[in-house]
């Protein structure tokens, strides 16, 4: 219990799952005092949702666990689809895929939801955080200069933001008044859990769908004995669904899979999921925000909630540490709403689109989930405030519309560093600063420049001027320069600003922090 007032500290995060831990590592990293509380009082095993994109890899090699994942995880795992008992065919949706130089990832990993988030505890210790279990936010007042938080135990912690990453049936959001629009279609379940099966293939993910449009899936969990199962849910004599459970798999499973001696074992989590569609219509309220499920809920279509959340953390989490440092301007802060309420609105009508489109397919005999393959996420935020347009100095590629603005992500590329040895621009991004290069040597020493200004914001690189050497050509042709540039990355890896004017470097880092550049 936590009794009285507990210490002030920068940002209180309620929920450990993998948004609040994502924005509990940005902010520990970058020295903000942070303190996360969780309501379970032991961390799950459950893989729920059991997919990292491209992106959100990349996000997470700047969070700094992207190997372990790929270790813990696979990235190649064939469909092997049945269709009325008939196997029809084994597809990977990836196979062509490659990496490039401006995209290292070309293919998501399949691993647990629980795998990722042990990543990110661990992540999270190596900064002397531990996430508090059994501590469960119920309520908050907030004034000019914080937030205290009620416990469900009676304790009380005082906090300068609270960030609210509690789930679908977030307490927080309710304690803020945000209303969460949208709809709940009961008619529409899913029972789904982690069962053991012996005499199943782990080489694939297996599909049996039927005529009549129902099925049974079930997907290996890497680094694990289980499978994930995913179905209908089984019906009782009035048409009512039963609740999960080992016997009732075992049924589903004999009627669609067909394949003999097979007996489900050692269920570790069993579990009902319906289609949810709702977003909060707010995330701030004052020092009160919301990510991940708390904010928007919708199909598991396409695989996109834990992506989407960790991808509101990365978003808000050098926003909200420069705040707490007293560093943001007023407006910064808004700027996460404005860049993620649309990707959130996004998220619900592609998942919805994709959801719609597995259910028609699997009545096919020749498609299934790979139905449900959804766009690139996290490609940018063209519409944002932070993406101004350069009012002079654009370079020459400015009409170029393959060549990325400010708002877009901003892409990797190989390079040399001062010494030779094979450094990437998103090693580089790793700093938790914006990162400014300078692209021939008629701007290097305006680079060195502004860095020496800016130490502590900013890290800057002249690119063939002696920081970096573009040996390839591949950063030039990423960020389509052909006459000398200046861009200037923000601390999440998406394009600021990309200019020749060194003075609307400094004219647009003197609108979102309040810093005196250094004589």
């Amino acid at each position: 219990m936590t009794d009285g007032v507990a210490r002030n500290e920068d940002v209180l995060i309620a929920g450990a799952g993998p948004t609040g831990l994502t924005l509990a590592v940005e902010l520990a990293r970058r020295g903000a005092g942070v303190r996360i509380v969780d309501a379970a009082p032991v961390p799950h095993r459950e893989s729920r949702g059991k997919g990292l994109q491209p992106r959100t890899l990349e996000v997470l090699e700047d969070v700094g666990i992207t190997e372990r994942a790929l270790a813990a995880g696979t990235t190649r795992l064939p469909f092997r689809k049945y269709f009325d008992g008939t196997h029809v065919n084994d597809t990977d949706p990836f196979a062509d895929a490659r990496p490039t130089p401006d995209a290292p990832y070309e293919r998501g990993v399949l691993i647990g939801q629980w795998q990722v988030e042990k990543l990110l505890r661990e992540r999270l210790a190596e900064f002397g955080v531990d996430v508090e279990s059994g501590t469960e936010v119920t309520g908050f007042e907030q004034d000019e200069d914080g937030v205290t938080a009620f416990l469900a135990d009676g304790g009380r912690i005082r906090a300068g933001y609270l960030v609210g990453c509690d789930g679908g049936r977030s307490r927080v959001r309710k304690a803020m008044g945000v209303r969460f629009d949208g709809t709940t279609d009961e008619t529409q379940s899913m029972v789904v859990g982690d069962v053991e099966a012996e005499g199943i293939s782990r080489d694939v993910w297996h599909q049996w769908f039927a005529s009549d449009g129902a099925g049974v899936m079930l997907c290996p969990m890497p680094g694990t004995n289980s499978f994930q199962f995913q179905s209908g849910p089984e019906l009782d004599a009035d048409g009512e669904p039963l609740p999960p459970s080992l016997e009732s798999f075992q049924r589903i499973f004999d009627r669609y899979a067909g394949v003999p001696g097979v007996t489900l074992t050692d269920p570790t989590w069993l579990s009902v999921w319906r289609v949810n569609v709702r977003m909060a219509d707010r995330l701030r309220v004052g020092r009160v925000l919301l990510a991940g499920d708390a904010a928007h809920i919708h199909p598991i279509a396409g695989g996109l909630g834990m992506n989407t959340g960790i991808q509101d953390a990365y978003n808000l989490g050098w926003k909200l540490a420069l705040a707490t440092a007293g560093l943001a301007d007023p407006g910064l802060l808004d700027t996460y709403e404005e860049e993620r309420l649309p990707v959130a609105a996004w998220t619900l009508g592609i998942s919805t689109e994709l959801y719609a489109r597995v259910r028609e397919a699997v009545r096919e005999p020749g498609t299934g989930v790979e139905a449900a393959a959804p766009p690139p996420m996290g490609t940018g935020y063209r519409w944002s405030s932070l993406a101004e347009p350069t009012a002079t100095g654009d370079p020459a590629t400015v009409g170029d519309p393959d060549v990325p603005r400010p708002g877009d992500r901003a892409p990797d590329a190989p390079c040399l560093d001062a010494s030779g040895n094979p450094v990437r621009l998103f090693q580089v991004y790793a700093d938790p600063r914006f990162t400014l290069l300078g692209f021939g040597a008629e701007v290097a020493g305006a680079v060195g420049k502004l860095g020496a200004e800016y130490e502590g914001l900013v890290q800057a690189f002249a690119i063939d001027g002696g920081d970096l050497r573009d040996h390839e050509g591949h950063a030039h042709r990423a960020y389509g320069v052909t006459d000398p540039a200046l861009v200037l990355v923000r601390p999440d890896n998406h394009m600021a600003l990309l200019t020749r004017d060194p003075d609307e470097v400094t004219e647009y880092l003197s609108r979102i922090v309040l810093i005196t550049p250094k004589e």
